[in-house]
């Protein structure tokens, strides 16, 4: 029985939910007031953001859940008795088309099961992305996910099309995933990751003649762990992600909570991680690109190479290094400040420049958005000192949720 575009529609879509690195952030604005349409730029089904915190939607799918793969993590594994779907080449460029004319995306999110060889699979991703940019002059945002074993000449044109690639690393020891996806290999994933970051830094010479080379997804790339599928410590997952943005460049690494799938192999968990251990390891990253954090000072804070669920690791680096404060905020330099609990890299930003016209109190920091409840034990103005509070025994306890009665049923 042929399953409508409809039905198709509802179960791709719903299979492509686990990935995700679909954001859009570092895109480059394209315009169609020249030709083509649609826009990666301007306000408008899946939710992205831009650098400015716009949000934009995303048509995320998968191509097909068919896939010849085994990987044990994986809903759509071969061996998997999932309901299956497929879209042709052309069914893909139409629905993002009409999904743009009815103003429901702005870009398309593209990822697949790998059927028949991953050249061949790339190669049908690529064909989208070509004809909606060649032929129908799209101009929207287009991420493809990359197929790690297609041979360089696919993912090089997928580059010219696309905004972003990506390449999921899966699991962050190489160990585990030899493990659990026995048809992968960590050493291919890595030379196509190490490829897309060599076509990227050519995209940005120019020739002897003056010319600029052909773009090369403007956006970067990025990747994604899966996190509690195997026993690595978030510890070894940040130390991961620090190796993988400075050896291939990555604009961002994606944290997937692990989610227990039907008929899934005895080594895997029954249990799905809890969030919080997702959403920590995002701020953990948020302050390794953006506040000068190594992974090895966040694991301060961390307890047996876990971070601690119930305050935030910036929060829980401080407790760590409670000699350093409190800091003088009119005195001390941007480096320090970006370490104290409740000042962001805008707070801390708008501190310098009003400092300079003047020494600042605790009623201008609560002016400039700094959220004082949680800096005020780090920090001292004129007219405040935290006094013993930064070293009290119970200043954890002030920040940390309250204990919970457990149900007995």
């Amino acid at each position: 029985m042929k399953r409508s575009l409809k039905e198709r529609l509802a179960i791709l879509s719903d299979a492509a939910k686990y990935d995700a690195s679909c954001a859009s952030s570092g895109g480059e604005t394209r315009d169609s007031r020249k030709g083509g349409i649609g826009s990666s730029g301007g306000s408008g089904i899946c939710h992205a953001y831009t650098p400015d915190g716009r949000c934009i939607s995303l048509l995320k799918i998968l191509m097909t859940n068919f896939c010849i793969f085994d990987c044990a993590y994986c809903i759509n594994r071969v061996s998997s008795n999932v309901e299956r779907a497929r879209f042709s080449v052309d069914e893909v460029v139409t629905l993002t088309l009409e999904f743009y004319r009815r103003n429901y995306i702005e870009g398309l999110f593209l990822s697949s099961g790998i059927i028949r060889s991953p050249d061949q699979t790339m190669a049908d991703m690529v064909r989208i992305a070509r004809t909606l940019r060649e032929r129908h002059g799209f101009k929207g945002y287009i991420h493809l996910k990359t197929i790690p074993d297609a041979s360089p000449e696919l993912v090089r044109e997928a580059g010219l099309w696309a905004d972003r690639l990506s390449v999921n690393v899966e699991l962050p020891r190489d160990a585990s995933l030899r493990r659990f996806a026995p048809e992968k290999r960590p050493e291919t994933i890595r030379a196509a990751m190490a490829q897309m970051r060599l076509e990227r830094e050519a995209a940005g010479d120019r020739s002897f003649t003056g010319r600029a080379a052909p773009r090369f997804a403007p956006a970067g790339q990025s990747t994604q762990m899966i996190v509690g599928a195997d026993g690595a410590d978030d510890v070894a997952i940040l130390s991961a992600a620090t190796r993988l943005y400075g050896g291939y460049r990555l604009r961002r690494v994606y944290y997937s909570a692990f989610s227990p799938i039907p008929e899934a192999s005895a080594a895997l968990p029954l249990i799905k991680p809890p969030l919080m251990r997702e959403h920590r390891l995002y701020q953990a990253d948020w302050l390794m690109r953006f506040y000068g954090f190594s992974a090895e000072e966040i694991a301060t804070g961390a307890r047996k190479g876990h971070l601690d669920l119930d305050i935030d690791p910036k929060l829980a680096w401080a407790l760590q290094h409670r000699a350093r404060f409190p800091l003088d905020v009119n005195r001390a330099p941007r480096e320090l400040l970006l370490r104290v609990p409740g000042f962001g890299v805008r707070t801390v930003d708008r501190i310098i420049a009003a400092r300079r016209h003047g020494a600042l109190r605790f009623d201008d920091l609560v002016r400039i958005g700094a959220a004082m409840r949680k800096a005020q034990p780090f920090v001292s103005l004129p007219g405040w000192s935290p006094r013993g509070l930064t070293d009290s025994a119970a200043l954890r306890a002030r920040f940390a949720p309250a204990p919970e009665q457990l149900a007995l049923l």
